[in-house]
């Protein structure tokens, strides 16, 4: 009897040993929108075990017009965040004390998508013109191009009149606008299927029209980053996520279909969620995750550039770090 004892209780500890062993870390992350291949890395991750065999419990948690990345982490709502690095910069002189950890995208797919119709060649020509922005963070890369080429946002003969576009085409298809803000792997696309070819189109990169800003980052609260704990949970997160990117590359179809089979509302097709991921995949070719202090330098040059109404008003400091990428790759 004492021996079947002391076996029960032997198998009592390992048992006990085993479940403190394989308690998962939780992780709650914030996308800066909707469902969609823009975000392929991290449900391929969940949906390949990535961050289960990480020791990871992630939580994703889809974006949308009225969510703001910056004001659900610093409410306790996110571990971490998704954000474009204006967004981010612009919360963290206003207090919200956001760091770059990761920068998974390596270039800017943002456009500015105009109909031929209306004349416009060159910037030059936006004068005059209704040009459909973004806003909620995202119409700091178009403030800044604007202050670089000397034209008002206010209206009139020599500025251009701002439309606050909705996350949609409408204003371009309904001309109400002579150009709208569009994504390479999203709007610009629902332009063409509308029935708007390219042919009738002229299309402005912000990345080649020297305002390119550093778009989808992972961002967590300063204040975290002092616990080595969390700074080994997020070095773990960030790892599988890349791996996560990784995969989505080498299988883009694949990982497609994993972003709508994570697509609650159904509102995502197949054919504009492969054709999304081709475009995703080109902007985070060759980046293993670590931000380029040069890319970094280069955004908040641009966001400084504002004139009389900057992005950010200083030159911020503590604003990325390496810690958690560099102990991710180790």
């Amino acid at each position: 009897m004492k021996k079947k004892l002391i076996g029960l209780v032997s198998a009592l500890a390992l048992s006990a040993g085993a479940s403190v062993a394989n308690a998962a870390d939780n992780v709650t992350l914030q996308l800066k929108w909707v469902t969609q291949a823009q975000f392929a890395g991290y449900y391929v991750a969940q949906a390949k075990g990535f961050y289960k065999d990480a020791g990871l419990n992630v939580t994703i948690k889809p974006g949308g017009p009225d969510i703001a990345p910056p004001q659900v982490i610093a409410g306790g709502g996110a571990d971490v965040v998704i954000d474009w690095m204006p967004s981010a910069l612009a919360s963290r002189e206003k207090g919200v004390k956001l760091v770059n950890i990761a920068q998974p995208f390596k270039r800017s797919g943002m456009m500015l998508t105009c109909r031929k119709e209306t004349g416009i060649k060159t910037p030059a020509d936006f004068k005059g013109k209704t040009l459909g922005v973004w806003f909620f963070g995202n119409e700091y890369p178009f403030l800044s191009w604007m202050s670089k080429l000397g034209i008002s946002t206010k209206g009139g003969a020599g500025g251009v009149k701002v439309l606050k576009q909705g996350f949609n085409v409408d204003p371009l298809l309904q001309k109400q606008a002579d150009c709208v803000s569009t994504m390479t792997y999203n709007e610009y696309w629902q332009v063409i299927d509308a029935g708007i070819p390219a042919s009738e189109l002229v299309v402005f990169k912000y990345e080649e029209q020297g305002v390119s800003t550093m778009e989808d980052g992972l961002y967590v609260l300063e204040g975290k980053l002092k616990d080595p704990k969390f700074v080994d949970k997020m070095a773990r997160f960030v790892k599988a996520s890349m791996k996560g990117w990784e995969w989505a590359r080498a299988n883009s179809d694949a990982a497609a279909d994993i972003v709508l089979e994570n697509d609650a509302s159904g509102a995502q097709t197949k054919k504009h969620q492969r054709r999304m991921m081709g475009e995703i995949n080109k902007l985070t070719a060759g980046s293993n995750g670590k931000l380029d202090p040069a890319d970094y330098e280069r955004t908040v040059a641009t966001l400084l550039s504002g004139g009389s109404d900057p992005v950010i008003t200083k030159k911020p400091q503590g604003a990325w770090t390496h810690a958690v990428i560099d102990k991710a790759m180790k």
